[in-house]
């Protein structure tokens, strides 16, 4: 057989790259600058849109938000570590009720036993308690229509003083029930609680929420949270079918900023606030915070001082000018049946229904296939091309994210105690050194790739990517769709503008350059977010979203290369040079960022490395040892701990982790008496009424009984009914619980059992927090710090109770 003809098509010589482009401009370079300078200009926008307002003095009109005047509550109140049911909290409570008693405000302490909320506690197979004291003022409405609730805790961990989580909303609250009560009576009733335990287990939350007479109704719940110390507040959390409520947010906020995107990652996440216990009563709200500067969260740095005013200024903004908005609308008719998909644009929040999610990815997936199609029939490339770009364009997808990865895992090698830290102390050097590697990864990439595939292949693959992506999160977090379909959409669009107007003239610039604004707009917010969201150590995600901004912006990119294409020789080799500039810039920014980063971010007196350590005394054996949840412990820990494993069964309200534990020296204190009120058997059943009674101040109590000596199938505590969790396979507690902030005459508990044995045994523990003062302690050198964990710096007491 002969060979086959060759088709006319094939007999086409490779067209050089720039013939082969969205756009080739007449004069390149400067229609580059132009076009870049646009896209700076458009990301600067968006930087000041996220950035925080100048705080306001304490002499600011009486009808505005002042961080002046909140601050000074802020000092008051985050002096000390004040952990539910300290004598610390308790002057903090007396200085807010009679902060609002001065407002002329009906105030009132609810002073109850609650359960948990969101299951955080862990103790073993159990139920989490606590001994809560809220705050609750009310400024009547002139004819309300419900009922607006303005919450925050004002309860700190154990281990810091709470200045920003949350002195932030706790004095917020208070100034804006001062400028509310300044001025005419709203329409509906504003509530303003403030809740105790939220640290322990949302417990004061879940009191409220569960029993107060002012929640009977429900209402619209606006909760204010701080997780770090200063960035932009953000609306991270929403009840269900929201659209109505982000309606209220994007026009009465005055810094709105919030994505869906957040909203749809929060639910997904086994986190937890205030906001949790109101959401399971079926209240609707939202949920902001200011989350950067996450280093200090829940650490001894935690203070006054350590706050960013600005960050202040933005949550008292946006509280008063939401309960304004609030407290005029009609709350009966807050209900929507959707969610609404929104996100921050400079000057307001863009907003549209839930119900477009779905058409929007339909349409960029229909438009970036019409431009696949267009650029055949105009000859920027193949079938073959195209599949190729779309191949292509795979790599920087995934290579950037894993460079961040191995990035970030190099630096913790040089810097152990970072892995301690949500955050380093000083990350921006390293977030930028993170985008920059990602840059270079996606412009190295670009360089080696388009000359061959081609600047239409590699955009069309780039959109493809992104219209695909769309698709999926439609399906799976449809609040995050619109970060992928709208960029695909507007450059697709652009795609066909620019293939339908002349290659040398200024319209495919202007369509390249709008679309790559839009990547902007979107995309910006969402790489500057992540990064103090889920730390450096997840830093690979924000440079997955850098490098979809980028090559949603490849057109333009594109521009920055030589036009010359198909050429060989030094005029070639010249080209490919040029080319491999941007690429080499950005990879040289990357090394010298993430150095300068380890050069300014040390660890010292002002920033200390974080540690953990904890004392187990075991009164049955008078046994004690150090405990230390660091994976890789720093020098100060490792001269307590000395080796890793699992001793925590004696401690069961603790976990059962791997630890590192050390030998300690047994100190002299007394563990919890268990006193037995009561002791009955009926019908193969054995009822036990006891008390447990801590024999010193402390701030938890738990009760544990032994899985081999009998099965509780009731329990009551404090007059509370506890859920009964099924028994963990293997472990040799069954059922527990853990009692937050017990009073000084104890608990007392009720356990109907089914005894396995002639004997009933029963582990009673308490901990308080401290260890100056223990046998063999020597205190921290100043460089070194507490982690902020709610086991750090705690000693616990245990003794077994056989019956």
């Amino acid at each position: 057989m002969g060979a086959p003809p060759i088709s006319t098509a094939d007999r086409r010589p490779v067209r050089p790259a720039a013939d082969r482009a969205l756009a080739r401009p007449a004069r390149r370079p400067l229609a580059a600058l132009i076009a870049l300078v646009a896209l700076l200009a458009v990301g600067a926008a968006m930087l000041a849109t996220l950035a925080t307002p100048t705080p306001r003095a304490a002499d600011a009109p009486a009808d505005e938000f002042s961080a002046g005047r909140a601050y000074r509550t802020v000092q008051t109140i985050a002096d000390r570590p004040h952990v539910a049911g300290s004598a610390a909290n308790d002057q903090v409570r007396e200085h807010l009720v009679g902060a609002l008693r001065g407002l002329g405000l009906e105030t009132e302490v609810q002073d109850t036993v609650a359960p948990e909320a969101g299951q955080l506690s862990g103790a073993a197979g159990g139920a989490t308690l606590a001994r809560v004291r809220n705050v609750v003022a009310r400024l009547p409405g002139s004819e309300s229509t419900g009922r607006v609730f303005l919450v925050a805790h004002y309860d700190s961990v154990q281990s810091g003083p709470g200045g920003n989580d949350d002195g932030a909303g706790t004095s917020t609250i208070l100034e804006v029930a001062r400028a509310l009560a300044a001025g005419p009576r709203p329409r509906n009733d504003i509530v303003f609680v403030l809740t105790d335990a939220e640290e322990a287990c949302l417990c004061g939350a879940s009191a409220f929420a569960s029993s107060h007479p002012l929640a009977a109704d429900g209402g619209v719940v606006l909760n204010l949270e701080a997780r770090g110390a200063t960035g932009p507040v953000i609306m991270f959390e929403t009840s269900r079918n929201n659209a109505k409520l982000v309606d209220v947010f994007g026009r009465a906020a005055a810094h709105p900023v919030g994505t869906s995107f957040a909203v749809e990652i929060y639910r997904a996440l086994p986190n937890d606030t205030d906001f949790t216990a109101f959401a399971d009563h079926d209240f609707v709200g939202l949920n902001s915070a200011y989350i950067d500067g996450g280093a200090v969260y829940h650490t001894p740095l935690d203070t006054p001082a350590a706050m960013d005013r600005g960050s202040l200024q933005m949550h008292g903004d946006n509280a008063l000018g939401l309960a304004r908005e609030f407290g005029r609308t009609d709350l009966k008719d807050l209900s929507s049946g959707h969610d609404a998909t929104y996100f921050p644009v400079p000057g307001g929040l863009v907003r549209y229904p839930g119900w477009l999610t779905w058409p929007l990815a339909a349409a960029a997936l229909l438009a970036v296939l019409a431009l696949g199609w267009l650029i055949r029939r105009r000859g920027r490339a193949g079938a073959g091309g195209l599949a190729a770009g779309f191949g292509l364009t795979l790599v920087p997808v995934v290579l950037a994210p894993v460079a961040a990865q191995l990035l970030w895992a190099g630096i913790t090698a040089l810097r152990p105690g970072y892995a301690e830290l949500l955050d380093p102390y000083r990350p921006t050097w390293f977030r930028l050194a993170v985008v920059a590697l990602a840059g270079a990864i996606l412009l190295a990439w670009y360089a080696l790739t388009r000359r061959w595939a081609g600047p239409a292949a590699l955009a069309f693959g780039g959109l493809a990517w992104l219209a695909v992506l769309g698709v999926v999160l439609a399906a799976l977090v449809p609040g995050g769709a619109y970060l992928a379909t709208l960029p695909a959409l507007a450059g697709a669009l652009a795609g066909l503008v620019a293939l339908g107007a002349r290659i040398d003239g200024p319209w495919p610039v202007v369509a390249v350059t709008l679309a790559g604004a839009v990547a902007v707009v979107i995309l910006l917010p969402t790489v500057v977010l992540l990064f103090p969201a889920l730390g450096m150590a997840m830093g690979g995600v924000a440079a997955l979203f850098a490098v979809l901004l980028g090559l949603a912006a490849l057109p333009v990119l594109d521009l920055l290369h030589p036009a010359a294409g198909g050429q060989r020789g030094m005029v070639a080799l010249r080209a490919r040079r040029l080319g491999a500039l941007p690429a080499l810039a950005a990879a040289l920014a990357a090394v010298v960022l993430a150095g300068v980063g380890l050069r300014v971010d040390r660890f010292d007196a002002a920033h200390p490395v974080p540690t953990h350590l904890m004392y187990a005394l075991d009164t049955d054996k008078g046994t004690a040892e150090w405990w230390s949840r660091e994976e890789d412990p720093q020098p100060w820990t490792r001269s307590y701990v000395v080796e890793k494993g699992s001793p925590n069964w004696f401690f069961p309200a603790l976990g059962d982790d791997a630890i590192g534990y050390g030998p300690a020296t047994a100190a002299n204190l007394p563990a919890p008496k268990l006193e037995v009120l009561a002791d009955t058997t009926s019908g193969g059943e054995r009822t036990l009424r006891v008390r447990l009674i801590p024999q010193r101040t402390v701030r938890l109590a738990s009760l544990h009984v032994e899985a081999d000596s009998a099965t509780v199938t009731r329990a009551v505590a404090a007059g509370q009914p506890l859920p009964i969790a099924p028994q963990v396979p293997g472990s040799r507690w069954g059922f527990g619980l853990v009692f937050h902030a017990p009073p000084p005459e104890g608990v007392e508990i009720t356990l109907t059992l089914v005894p396995k044995g002639p004997k009933v045994v029963l582990r009673a523990m308490d901990a308080s927090d401290g260890l100056e003062g223990l046998p063999g302690f020597r205190p921290r050198p100043p460089d070194v710090g507490v982690v902020g964990s709610h086991t750090s710096e705690m000693l616990a007491v245990a003794r077994t109770y056989p019956l």
